[in-house]
């Protein structure tokens, strides 16, 4: 599949549903919804909030890659930032504009747009944000060139993408390779083929600073920090002390599924 079709699938897939909507049994668009959608995901990923740190960007200009459901979108605008945020979906965006005009708050801008081709100005934003997005597009490495193209010299690029050597990534091979008989089936290929939209992928700290390498970026923290998934929260009280000392034998902050990656986009010199 080239990569104009990958990208096509993976629009029609989250069109359909905005990530962390999908539990969701209350009314679509309702306070109710909205009130359920964010209970949901910091109950699970809690981690968010230490990560993102929302409150130290008041009055500073943002840009959210990928808004999904609009959860941590309302989260820079109730914090006091000027935000903006992009979705690859109408979904996504129509998520987002009915939970702000819900509570109340009112966005810089929120549109449709592609993370390979971001529609701003060089050296634009104090922060760019994106939380388990890029990974999702065909082309990641040009979705971080333009997070560093559009961050202002000594501003602050946060992401998360997939962690290839993760405890839920070597889960999702037994379940879908190992345990159908596809031994030879390889990690990359079950995410690939089985996790989420189509195309998704997931890779090792290494690889994430070869991709910055070259970049005008100053690397603060790359970790991979184990959360619930990679604990299987989910899953009976047995398989959750398995994977509990397996995070201890491999490195808690080594073997999450969610990898966060703090930069610094260097200042001009002069």
């Amino acid at each position: 599949m080239n990569q104009q079709l990958l990208k096509t699938s993976v629009q029609k897939y989250w069109n359909k549903v905005s990530c962390g909507t999908e539990f969701i049994k209350d009314k679509k668009f309702t306070h109710e919804y909205f009130e359920a959608i964010e209970q949901f995901r910091y109950l699970v990923e809690p981690e968010v909030f230490a990560f993102a740190q929302f409150t130290r960007f008041y009055g500073k200009k943002i840009l959210e890659v990928g808004v999904g459901a609009g959860t941590d979108f309302v989260q820079w605008v109730r914090a006091g930032a000027m935000a903006h945020g992009i979705d690859l979906t109408q979904e996504a965006v129509n998520n987002t504009r009915r939970r702000l005009r819900i509570y109340g708050f009112k966005a810089e801008s929120i549109t449709i747009g592609d993370a390979e081709n971001l529609r701003f100005d060089e050296g634009q934003f104090d922060l760019v944000y994106s939380w388990g997005v890029i990974h999702h597009s065909p082309d990641t490495q040009k979705c971080i060139n333009e997070i560093v193209r559009v961050t202002k010299p000594g501003g602050s690029i946060k992401l998360m993408i997939y962690n290839r050597r993760s405890l839920f990534a070597w889960y999702r091979w037994l379940k879908v390779a190992f345990l159908r008989g596809k031994v030879f089936k390889s990690v990359t290929d079950v995410l690939f083929d089985n996790q989420e939209s189509p195309g998704t992928k997931a890779y090792t700290i290494s690889e994430v600073k070869k991709m910055l390498s070259g970049l005008p970026v100053d690397v603060k923290n790359i970790k991979a920090t184990v959360t619930a998934h990679d604990l299987l929260y989910y899953k009976p009280a047995i398989i959750k002390f398995f994977a509990y000392t397996m995070a201890c034998i491999l490195g808690w902050n080594k073997v999450g599924w969610f990898m966060t990656i703090e930069l610094f986009k260097k200042e001009k010199r002069s």
